[in-house]
């Protein structure tokens, strides 16, 4: 099975479950056809997490972020008078791009489909043409003046070739260099300005590291360390699982605790997430930050400090291997700067960076940014595979999954009800990556169908309204049921998208 944002990938996954292909081969093939047809949403300017699971036991975790460029310089920032980095429109917040080298590595060590085959669909879809989707439809007024892919494309189902990406793709199928050092590269190397020497492209983007484990509900719940903000996940549901949750979802009590749970985990991020970070202390303070909320009235956290668009897609082979794969531009069609030969745009993950002298997180030459993507995956006691999930949210992906997981692992939902129900969300200033800046700020904005709004208004919470699949992300589910049967959803919000199996 294979979920994903859009049916043509989920499509071209399964085309490789049914070649004999495993389930990285199905996410590779399903994540490049996303790369071409959801440039709102990833592709191979941007960045990719990705957890494996093979067998019993701990899941691979494969960090393929990419790095800044050895011209980073964050005084020349601060000098201009910037104390945040550049969301749009500027090369600085733009590291080099680690979707591609976490294709290569996922691919060179569980595939067994040649790279070429795997790459197939989506060169043909970037040849040949696709329909444009409703989501992509709203950002084409901005972006068709940036790049001529988009410049005639208005509606819904109006045909959009990418030649230059479908050159990219068929350049990676040769190998790494074709991609990194040829059109792509120079390009990049062309509109950097001193941002990024042909070093820094050559250097490889992609690592597999120790994932982060936590136990919750009966169940051991894995994702990635830092720079991934995957910890907020994993913290907050070790601060649930003490919490003497309603029965039913529908509780205005269930959110007011699943929301002090987030808020608890989160109030800290932006001091604690860095490269490296160790967030073992973290992880261990869940009963301490349970024991701060109160059940009747929302907590004040700005006195409690202690001393991230996407797509997220998941897919399981016949023999048991599961993939949960995440991949972004970071903010919609990302920095809006769009390497001009290939037609790739170019995310903008740099805004995790921080401009504040010394910190750990500072901007500055060959560093990762803190990042939201939070790939998820779940394991039984046993160590044998129960769930692959994520979502696409920003700062609000930790929040969302915190919400699929217990309706799942606690409540017993289906994957389609986990993933379908109504959700709320902590929402900062507007760019999705700001909420952890004023925690006792921040809004909880309820999708419309949520029942909790007076509920959590009489315990103190501001909060807001907003449409069903406004800003609540496309979260994707495959659970393996102990029969063995695989059973998935695809999130609804995301209008076109599908789970599809053999």
């Amino acid at each position: 099975m294979v979920c994903t944002v859009d049916h043509l990938a989920s499509g071209a996954g399964v085309a490789m479950l049914e070649r004999g292909g495993s389930a990285a081969d199905a996410a590779v093939a399903a994540n490049a056809v996303l790369a071409v047809t959801s440039p709102h949403l990833c592709g191979l300017g941007g960045d990719l997490f990705a957890l494996v699971h093979d067998g019993t036991g701990a899941p691979a975790a494969l960090n393929a972020s990419g790095r800044s460029g050895s011209g980073a310089d964050p005084e020349r920032l601060r000098a201009e008078g910037h104390d945040r980095m550049p969301h749009h429109h500027d090369i600085r917040s733009v590291p080099v791009p680690g979707c591609a080298d976490g294709w290569l590595a996922l691919h060179g060590r569980y595939g067994r489909l040649p790279l070429t085959q795997v790459l197939a669909p989506a060169i043909g879809h970037a040849r040949d043409g696709f329909p444009a989707s409703p989501l992509m439809v709203p950002g084409l007024a901005t972006v068709g003046p940036l790049c001529e892919d988009f410049a005639t494309a208005r509606s819904a189902g109006d045909l959009i070739r990418r030649p230059g990406v479908a050159r990219a793709l068929e350049a990676l199928a040769d190998g790494r260099d074709g991609f990194y050092l040829g059109e792509f590269g120079k390009g990049l190397l062309a509109i950097g300005g001193g941002e990024y020497t042909e070093d820094d492209l050559a250097a490889g983007n992609a690592e597999w590291v120790d994932p982060l484990r936590v136990r919750a509900f009966g169940h051991d719940v894995w994702t990635m360390p830092p720079n991934s903000q995957g910890y907020l996940l994993l913290l907050a549901l070790g601060i649930a699982e003490g919490l003497d949750l309603p029965a039913d979802p529908a509780d205005p009590l269930w959110a007011h605790l699943l929301v002090e749970a987030a808020r608890m985990a989160g109030h800290d991020r932006l001091d604690v997430l860095f490269e490296g970070a160790s967030v073992d202390a973290v992880l261990d303070s869940a009963d301490a930050r349970r024991a701060l909320i109160d059940p009747s009235a929302r907590a004040t956290v700005r006195d409690l400090a202690a001393d991230g668009d996407t797509t997220y897609l998941c897919a399981v082979d016949g023999d048991g291997m599961g993939v949960s794969l995440i991949q972004s531009n970071a903010s919609g069609f990302g920095s809006l700067i769009f390497e001009p030969s290939t037609g790739i745009n170019l995310h903008n993950r740099g805004i995790g960076f921080s401009l504040v002298p010394g910190h750990p997180a500072e901007y500055g030459p060959r560093r990762r940014p803190p990042h939201t993507l939070v790939p998820a995956l779940v394991t039984r006691p046993d160590g044998s595979l129960r769930s692959v999930v994520g979502t696409m949210g920003g700062d609000a992906q930790p929040q969302v999954l915190l919400q699929v997981l217990t309706r799942l692992l606690v409540h017993n939902r289906t994957p389609g009800e986990a993933v379908g129900a109504p959700r709320w969300r902590l929402a900062g200033q507007g760019t999705g990556f700001d909420t952890w800046r004023a925690p006792d700020q921040v809004v909880v904005e309820v999708e419309e169908g949520g029942p909790w709004s007076e509920g959590l208004r009489e315990r103190g919470h501001p909060v807001g309204a907003m449409p069903y699949g406004s800003s609540f992300g496309h979260a994707h589910l495959i659970d393996v049921l102990p029969s063995g049967v695989l059973a998935g959803a695809a999130d609804p919000r995301s209008i076109i998208g599908a789970a599809a199996g053999l």
